[in-house]
């Protein structure tokens, strides 16, 4: 452990490391509406929810899979330390996963759960430069009243690769952060392209 590395973490570990988990726990529950996370820290090359997410979810029972552009000698020492969480590096044995946008064209590997165990699939932390600058999408299902317009500026093929991928109750449920902000993507959500 490089001790130079190591950075902050949450002020109050226990309070924040629960706003971290109810706004992850809210933005699953209804997809597609922005969670904000004002008090997030810092820690260069992960936005601040991002690196607030990672501090609420993940433990020592977590095994996290980091995309290469985040595997950082500072990224692995913080969470490491602060998190406890084993780093893996196969995309199969991972809880929880790391991804950037460019990570998202192939979503092979990581663990779909199973039809008794749904709930042991990988979760996706994917983090963006932004939340609302992509093209207009529907998204429905449970949590969402009628359908929701989503902006999410994540490419084409990434939505075609996880409909190849879907077979609910199996599935992976998606985190997606930029800034202080999150939006969930669950298992049970539908996307369609808005007509216009």
């Amino acid at each position: 452990m490089n001790a130079h590395l190591l950075q902050p973490a949450f002020v109050d570990p226990v309070l924040d490391a629960q706003r971290g988990f109810r706004a992850a726990l809210k933005a699953l529950a209804e997809p597609g509406l922005i969670q904000h996370l004002p008090s997030a820290p810092r820690l260069d090359g992960l936005a601040p929810a991002t690196y607030a997410l990672c501090l609420a979810l993940l433990d020592v029972d977590t095994p996290l899979w980091l995309a290469p552009s985040f595997d950082t000698p500072l990224i692995r020492a913080n969470l490491a330390f602060h998190c406890g969480c084993p780093l893996t590096l196969t995309r199969e044995d991972a809880v929880f996963a790391l991804l950037g946008e460019a990570d998202l064209l192939d979503l092979s590997g990581f663990d779909h759960g199973n039809d008794r165990y749904p709930d042991q699939s990988c979760t996706l932390l994917v983090q963006l430069t932004d939340l609302e600058a992509g093209r207009n999408l529907s998204w429905s299902g449970p949590g969402i009243k009628a359908q929701r317009r989503v902006n999410l500026p994540v490419p084409q093929a990434f939505w075609q690769e996880r409909q190849r991928r879907e077979a609910f109750p199996r599935g992976l449920d998606v985190l997606f952060s930029a800034g202080h902000h999150l939006i969930g993507l669950p298992r049970s959500s539908r996307v369609a392209e808005e007509r216009t």
